[in-house]
């Protein structure tokens, strides 16, 4: 699987925080293998939330929506629901994902995952809540706004596909 991550990804989301959180920035690579996908994520200027502990947890979730708008109230209201292909309960949705855990607000995360191939999500968004995902309050987690969030893409970042 090491080996499949210094290759090209199947598809991309680059990540910008909403308004109220500019400085979120990073990407999500999705990756196929043995049966499923890896996914890589690196986010940047996320917020530092108010715990005793040091790092802070992140929603991090697939969901249905096709794009990264919305609403005054609800900046990100177009990403709809997770992404729940199989009509399952949270946490079994096809987009339920480990929370990022941030340190400095900074964050890296790669989960392999049997829910999804990368063409199972592309034209979907990939969200980062406020909050950390409970795993079993319904329908979402409770974990809170959404503050950062990229449209899943086919290819690489930067426009450029293998072989280019």
């Amino acid at each position: 699987m090491v080996e499949k991550l210094n290759g090209i990804p199947e598809a991309y989301a680059e990540i910008t925080g909403i308004e109220a959180y500019p400085d979120i920035y990073g990407s999500v690579s999705f990756y196929d293998v043995y049966g499923g996908t890896i996914v890589m994520a690196e986010i940047y200027g996320l917020p530092e939330q108010n715990t005793k502990e040091p790092g802070g947890f992140y929603g991090f979730h697939i969901h249905e929506g096709k794009s990264c708008t919305g609403t005054m109230d609800d900046p990100l209201k177009d990403t709809g629901g997770h992404l729940n292909l199989t009509k399952e309960e949270h946490p079994r949705h096809t987009g339920d994902l480990p929370p990022l855990i941030s340190v400095d607000g900074a964050a890296w995360m790669a989960v392999y995952t049997g829910r999804f191939h990368p063409e199972d999500v592309v034209g979907r968004t990939v969200v980062i809540h406020h909050d950390s995902d409970d795993f079993k309050s319904q329908p979402a987690g409770m974990s809170g706004m959404k503050i950062a969030c990229g449209e899943i893409r086919e290819g690489m970042p930067g426009g450029m596909d293998a072989g280019e």
